[in-house]
């Protein structure tokens, strides 16, 4: 068994994990067939794990009681080693921890734990965040997994679409510089539909700020297709990168910065406010569909 990786699997579907980063980078349907992106150059990674910010702060920089600390975009955990917690043949557990390095960029004591299960056709994903210090900790998380798009190679992207649980009528947001831009962008949504395209990224990120649905689908007419669900997580991204054959469904706690926002970080908006020995909990669901959707 190594210590750099976890494989693990039901009859319908298996995935791996990799210590560094706790990041999924294969998730398989029973025949073999990997729904996710294989971290080409153009994006080299698969389902990095966002934490303790989502997105970017202004500069960069994170204030607190006066004090700055460099924490670069989406924060650390995903270039982190976590250590493994537990190890079954159907799901695995990770955990990170403060040490004097994260404490360096955020000054807060936590422990951030992300487990995996294979359940039938569906891996799950569950993110908690343990608040081990004295005081209040703010915090964000999300996820960044990136699907294969188009799923069968040859297939047109254009093929493809996104249809939501649940009407989608609000506008959406993006970012500029990595930082938001106001919820004044007119929405590409139908309804429930969303048609895919490259173009819909040319400006960077999607950003639904405030979703009725809690799940989405994503695939062609016909082929293989999967269903993406989340709890716990208030915001959703979608995001492409020219170049790139992948979709990426982003559900978050948080979002970045406004471009006007100064003042400790406690005060940021859409943060968790977790008190001393409390913990927060969210995770996603992926239902993968290798035949066509009835």
């Amino acid at each position: 068994m190594s210590n750099d990786w976890h494989c693990f699997g039901s009859n319908d579907v298996s995935a791996c994990v990799k210590a560094d980063g706790a990041e999924l980078y294969t998730l398989r349907d029973g025949s073999g067939m990997d729904y996710l992106w294989p971290a080409e150059p153009v994006w080299p990674r698969h389902a990095p794990v966002l934490f303790p910010i989502v997105g970017r702060l202004r500069d960069d920089m994170l204030v607190q009681r006066g004090q700055t600390y460099r924490l670069t975009q989406h924060g650390f955990a995903r270039d982190r080693r976590f250590d493994w917690a537990e190890r079954s043949a159907t799901g695995c557990r990770l955990v990170l921890t403060d040490d004097s390095e994260t404490r360096a960029m955020y000054p807060f004591g936590f422990r951030f734990e992300l487990g995996f299960v294979a359940d039938g056709a569906t891996l799950r994903v569950d993110y908690t965040v343990i608040n081990t210090g004295d005081e209040v900790l703010p915090v964000s998380t999300g996820a960044h997994p990136a699907f294969r798009w188009p799923l069968v190679p040859g297939t047109p992207k254009e093929a493809y679409a996104l249809t939501f649980e649940a009407e989608e009528t609000g506008q959406l947001r993006g970012v500029v510089g990595g930082l938001l831009t106001p919820a004044d962008r007119p929405s590409p949504i139908a309804g429930r539909h969303l048609a895919l395209a490259e173009d819909l990224f040319a400006a960077d990120a999607l950003i639904l700020p405030d979703p009725a649905s809690r799940s989405v689908r994503y695939g062609a007419a016909d082929g293989p297709a999967l269903t993406f669900a989340w709890e716990g997580f208030p915001q959703l991204g979608l995001w492409s990168r020219a170049g790139g054959d992948f979709l990426c469904i982003e559900p978050w706690h948080g979002m970045a910065s406004p471009p006007d926002f100064e003042g400790d970080f406690v005060q940021k908006p859409w943060l968790m406010l977790i008190p001393p020995g409390e913990s927060r909990s969210a995770g996603y669901r992926v239902t993968l569909e290798p035949r066509p959707h009835d």
